[in-house]
């Protein structure tokens, strides 16, 4: 059974070649917090060289269990300090609908939650957009959203 641990570095093999997450944290009720790992990516590079990437985007993934099936190809190359401006669990949002006419169309307000509570803003900023959503991403987008170009 795999297991992986923040800071665990892994290689994800894509159908355009190979592209690099770091686990960030753990939650006990999510699968892994991951960031996706910004290219170009040197051949041969070690664990702490990845993880002075940048980061593309944060996803909750099920990436220890897509691995245990056979559903990705992943390795762990090693693991390496996650960054400290994201040793803190990040913060996931979600956009709850007005119902109107029995349909749910417009944003009624946004639940921000932050691993352990939540909170609500009714107008945010344009700051929400670099905040990623509280799902958990399938494996199959996952893998098209990491591809290298």
């Amino acid at each position: 059974m795999t297991k992986f641990v923040p800071g665990d570095i892994v290689e994800v093999e894509t159908p355009r070649g190979h592209a690099y997450v770091q686990v960030t944290h753990n939650h006990p009720s999510y699968p892994e917090v991951v960031r996706a790992l910004a290219g170009p990516y040197e051949q041969g590079a070690d664990a702490a060289t990845l993880a002075r990437l940048d980061t593309r985007f944060i996803a909750m993934i099920p990436l220890a269990a897509a691995v245990d099936m056979g559903s990705v190809s992943a390795r762990l190359m090693g693991n390496a300090p996650v960054p400290d401006a994201l040793k803190a669990f990040p913060k996931f949002k979600m956009s709850i609908l007005d119902k109107h006419e029995g349909k749910r169309e417009n944003v009624a307000y946004w639940w921000f939650w932050d691993g352990d509570t939540l909170s609500y803003d009714v107008d945010p900023g344009p700051e929400i957009e670099d905040i990623p959503p509280r799902e958990v991403m399938s494996i199959e987008e996952f893998v098209r959203t990491i591809s290298p170009p």
